[in-house]
Formats: structure tokens, C-alpha cells, sequence
């Protein structure tokens, strides 16, 4: 008999999962690659991310990067969930909806491809049961009931995901609120999570209409409590996590609270990522930030008195007054200064802004790295001016 001819030698990527690699480091390198581009439905793509050098992903799930593009000349700094687990270190991936007319997602959308490079900072971002909940023993939960509205699914997905590959034996109820059945991201992973998982994981879609050439059979309409107590009889046994649109988060407040739901086990997303300053209407914005101002001199003057500096946006052509004690984000929104903000945490990077003159006091979160607080940039959410300043915005 002949003897068996040699294996062939491993990969360099098949080597490169067993070897012990660094953590991702975005201070030495924070150049990402994109490795794959994936439709998950019409208008949501996942992009998957590894880094230049062999290195690895430390995370919790529900954990949040900022990325940094330029878009027509511009630099713009967006936050996205990770969508994929830490329990896969060596790629992550962020899965996005096309907006109409936002300019990051569509950017996203029709112009990354594999191969490209993306420039990002984190992770970061404590919404996660493996950090929140159970007393403070993030992850020790034994029921859990996951509530995502469109989009919003990423960071619950990413939780779901690290508990099947963890194979950990918890008891996991995940209702998703969808437009139609094609809208139903990740539809058919969560469909085998479920399989593979019988009597430990359920998925609960719900849809309010019908797809083209897909009838609706299964939940249908907005969640509401009728819904809940069908799909889960034992919630307020459950430790809840809800992520979505603000109005779907607001409307999955009040029904809990409502219906006397121990709110301490309750948790969601702190910031809406789709929801930027720079995207809200102008109606009556004048008006809106007259009385603003009006109100905010009324509270303030029993008050000692503070310093008052200038700071001039200098694309906007406009200029306000900002008290020392006050960021600067806050004075611009009240006096009708439309800027990109996310987080208003010093997290997300999205307020980034490039300082042309002047210092400020800026107690941030992580949203910012060294090198660009010596290259002149703040964070204006968290930033009180230390004399005029100049904003490049």
C-alpha cells in the first residue's frame, strides 16, 4: 500500500489563529482592512474588518468604534456597534443601513470594497450584559430577553452570538421589531441560534406588513405589551437589554414601566448613533434658541459670575458667547449652531473638531486620541473654553 503523501503545509492565516498575536492597538496603528463586504438585506450591508499586522480584538459584546472617513474632502467620525463576537478575535464587523441622504452610510454603502482601509478608534461603550446587570455581575444572568428595532440589532446580536459560541446555558428571548420579513437582518443566523440552541434561545420576529413577494405569517404590528406576554409570559423574570430607534426605545420604556417592570433591570443603548445633530430640522431655530437663551439668562443671574469668552465657527460664520462652566456643544445647540454629536459623553468622537486658536478644558471618555489633542483637536461635547476660541466647523 502506498504510503500517504504529505499534508500540505498550513496557511499563514491558518497559522496565524493558533499563534499567541497582540491585542489591536488603534494609538500604534489604527488602520483597518476591509476583508469582506456582505448584504444582509436590501439596504443593510455588514463590512468585515481585520487589521493591518496579525493582531487580535478585545472587547465586550454591545461595544461600539468610531470611525473616521473623509467624505468630499472632509473628515467625518461615525459610530458603529460591533455586530460581530469577541469569541472570533481575529476580524470584526460592523453592519450598516443606508440612510437616505446620510452621507456616512451611503458613503459606506457604494464606495467600500474589500480591500479598502478604514481608519477607526475603540472599542468602547458599556452597553453590554457582559458589564451590566445581574447586580453588577455583567453576564451572570440566568434569563434574558434581547428587544432591538431595525438597525438597532447589532449590539444584541453580538451579545447572542458570544453566547453560542460560549455554548453557556442561558435561558435567551430575542424579539426583533422589522418593517417587513425582508427587513429582518441577520434572519437566518438567528433562525439556526435558535435551532441549534432548542429551549434555551428564541427568536420572536415581528413585523408590521408584508415583503413584496413574502407574506407575513408570523408576529405582527409594533411590539406592545399584549405581544410581549405572549412571546415572553416570564419578562419581568428576565434581565432586558433594548437597542433601537429612540422612539422604539422610548415607547419599550414606558410600556415597562407601565406595567411595573423592575426598571433596575433594565438597560439600553445611552446614545442613538443614527441620530445626529446635523441631521435634525431647523424649524423655528431661531426661536427655539432665543428662548433657550432667555431661559438660561433667567437661572443664571443669582449666580456669581464666571468668565465669558467668543468662540467663532469659523465655516458657519458664526460667533457666540460661552461661559466658562459650560461645553461647548451645549452653548452652540441652544444658540441654533448645528453640529455633528452623537454620545455628548466624550465617547464617540463624533464632535471632533479641529481648534484654530484658542485652549479649552476637556475631560473626555476615550473618544480622542493624543496625538490629535496635539494636533489642535477637542471634543466639543466635553470641552469649556479657557479663552476665545476658534472652531473649525
Amino acid at each position: 500500500m502506498d504510503a500517504l503523501a504529505p499534508l500540505p503545509s498550513p496557511e499563514p492565516a491558518a497559522l496565524r489563529l493558533a499563534a499567541s498575536l497582540p491585542e489591536w492597538n488603534p494609538e500604534a496603528d489604527d488602520a483597518l482592512v476591509v476583508r469582506a463586504v456582505r448584504d444582509e438585506t436590501p439596504d443593510v450591508k455588514t463590512f468585515v474588518l481585520a487589521p493591518r499586522s496579525p493582531c487580535v480584538f478585545r472587547y465586550a459584546p454591545g461595544q461600539f468604534l468610531t470611525l473616521e472617513l473623509e467624505i468630499g474632502g472632509e473628515t467625518i467620525n461615525r459610530c458603529y456597534t460591533i455586530a460581530s463576537a469577541p469569541t472570533r478575535p481575529h476580524t470584526l464587523s460592523i453592519t450598516v443601513k443606508r440612510v437616505p441622504g446620510g452621507p456616512v452610510s451611503n458613503f459606506l454603502h457604494d464606495h467600500i470594497k474589500p480591500g479598502s482601509v478604514i481608519r477607526a478608534v475603540g472599542p468602547m461603550g458599556d452597553f453590554s450584559c457582559f458589564l451590566q446587570g445581574a447586580g453588577g455581575a455583567g453576564g451572570r444572568a440566568p434569563k434574558y430577553l434581547f428587544l432591538s428595532g431595525g438597525s438597532g440589532i447589532t449590539p444584541l446580536m453580538s451579545m447572542a452570538r458570544s453566547f453560542h459560541d460560549l455554548a453557556e446555558p442561558r435561558d435567551i428571548t430575542f424579539v426583533h421589531a422589522a418593517r417587513s420579513p425582508v427587513d429582518i437582518i441577520f434572519r437566518d443566523e438567528l433562525e439556526l441560534m435558535a435551532r441549534n440552541q432548542p429551549g434555551q434561545f428564541r427568536f420572536a420576529p415581528i413585523c408590521e406588513a408584508d415583503s413584496p413577494f413574502e407574506p407575513w405569517h408570523g408576529l405582527r404590528g409594533r411590539l406592545n405589551l399584549g405581544l410581549l406576554n405572549h412571546i415572553a409570559a416570564d419578562y419581568k423574570e428576565r434581565e432586558i437589554f433594548v437597542c433601537g430607534p429612540s422612539p422604539f426605545m422610548a415607547a419599550v420604556r414606558e410600556m415597562l414601566k407601565g406595567a411595573g417592570f423592575d426598571m433596575a433591570r433594565h438597560h439600553e443603548e445611552s446614545f442613538d448613533f443614527a441620530e445626529l445633530a446635523s441631521a435634525e430640522p431647523q424649524i423655528a431655530a431661531e426661536v427655539i434658541a432665543a428662548e433657550a437663551i432667555e431661559a438660561e439668562a433667567e437661572a443664571r443671574a443669582a449666580e456669581p459670575q464666571v468668565a465669558t469668552y467668543t468662540v467663532t465657527f469659523a465655516k458657519q460664520n458664526r460667533s457666540i458667547e460661552v461661559r466658562s462652566d459650560t461645553f461647548v456643544l451645549d452653548a452652540a445647540r441652544r444658540n441654533g449652531v448645528r453640529l455633528p454629536s452623537s454620545c455628548s459623553k466624550g465617547l464617540c468622537g463624533t464632535c471632533k473638531s479641529k481648534l484654530v486658536s484658542g485652549t479649552v478644558d476637556m475631560k473626555h471618555g476615550g473618544g480622542i486620541r493624543q496625538r490629535e489633542i496635539d494636533a489642535s483637536m477637542a471634543l466639543l461635547c466635553c470641552s469649556k473654553p479657557t479663552s476665545d476660541l476658534v472652531v473649525d466647523r
